[in-house]
């Protein structure tokens, strides 16, 4: 039996009902395929700029309701959680909008345009009560959960390096017309694609950054934001991991981490479209392939957050998560200008 039937054979009939905030390229391509495989919820409502649009998106799509108003969408009662995938810039005004409804938010990333933005969040979600995850779609992944459990059960011995890469061609032009605009992105491919890059280390290595170290690329096209970067990311257990993103380099996101008795490696381990080989290496040979696919990773992601909002499990990647990924590339920025290494404080539990 194919996968997609078998992942949708056992369709609930009470799923949570989400309205997608600010549908547009990412939705389409990403969310809308996931939600068709997912479990226990699916979309009901979106929202565009203008009502034409949105009732575009929505016709094409079968959605039941479309709005032009965030407030419309969040305040609607065909809505049971919000998925806000609106430009990095509205992320703070579309989060507390959609808690001030009392609704649960899934939020894309990066979660906000800075650490505070996201303690802001998280503030309100936790005086709401409020269920404030952020997507960070690739915890949900097979070939990043392989990594983990390996890693974990001392596959390797103890990781020595870390190596995670993110590129893809991103020049004036892009569909996200956005992407290339620092006010509204917040950054370059550090915070679009290294908040990845970062947020998949640290579930690897179930550890924490405690230091950071940037060097950015700028060039005509890039202006205020960087072209590409590389960081050096220093682990509280003594790891030392690199992250190298671009926007002008072809599409890759291979991930090796380095043991003391072995490797682990794969090319194009953050990739949702086709089969990952993660090779175990020892004394420089492959001794062991495992094949796997991330075609779920999308659907996963807002079934176990629909389970959440029924009480049902934690949703694994809360919006503390996300703040912590920010606080991060807040430091890799101040790297970035000044030269030297930033240090990375934790998120406080009660905070």
């Amino acid at each position: 039996m194919p996968e997609a039937f078998c992942y949708a054979a056992t369709l609930s009939s009470n799923m949570i009902r989400f309205g997608i905030l600010g549908f547009g390229l990412h939705a389409a391509k990403r969310l809308m395929p996931g939600f068709a495989l997912a479990q226990n919820c699916r979309v009901t409502a979106l929202s565009r700029r203008s009502q034409g649009k949105a009732q575009e998106s929505a016709q094409e799509w079968k959605i039941p309701f479309a709005f032009d108003s965030a407030e419309a969408l969040c305040r609607s009662p065909e809505v049971d959680a919000v998925f806000v995938t609106t430009p990095n810039s509205c992320h703070l005004q579309d989060v507390l909008l959609a808690i001030e409804c009392g609704k649960p938010v899934l939020c894309e990333k990066p979660m906000a345009m800075n650490a505070d933005e996201c303690r802001r969040l998280v503030v309100a979600a936790r005086k709401a009560n409020l269920l404030l995850g952020v997507a960070q779609v690739f915890r949900f992944e097979n070939s990043t959960a392989r990594f983990m459990k390996r890693v974990a059960a001392g596959q390797i011995g103890k990781p020595i390096f870390a190596r995670s890469e993110f590129s893809f061609p991103a020049a004036q032009g892009h569909a996200r017309k956005w992407i290339n605009d620092l006010s509204v992105a917040g950054g370059g491919p550090i915070a679009d694609v290294g908040v990845h890059c970062i947020d998949t280390l640290r579930y690897i290595l179930q550890d924490e950054v405690v230091r950071v170290s940037g060097r950015g690329l700028f060039d005509n096209n890039s202006g205020e934001m960087e072209a590409a970067a590389t960081l050096t990311l220093e682990f509280s257990r003594g790891t030392l991991a690199s992250v190298m993103v671009s926007f002008r380099a072809e599409y890759r996101t291979p991930i090796e981490v380095v043991g003391e008795t072995g490797v682990l490696r794969a090319d194009d381990a953050l990739n949702v479209e086709k089969l990952i080989n993660v090779e175990l290496l020892r004394a420089g040979a492959v001794v062991e392939t495992e094949t796997l696919s991330n075609r779920l990773a999308y659907a996963r992601q807002v079934d176990e957050f629909a389970a959440a909002v029924e009480g049902k499990s934690e949703f694994p990647v809360p919006g503390e998560e996300g703040w912590q990924n920010q606080i991060i590339l807040d430091a890799a920025y101040r790297s970035l200008q000044s030269g030297k290494v930033e240090e990375v404080r934790s998120v406080v539990s009660g905070q």
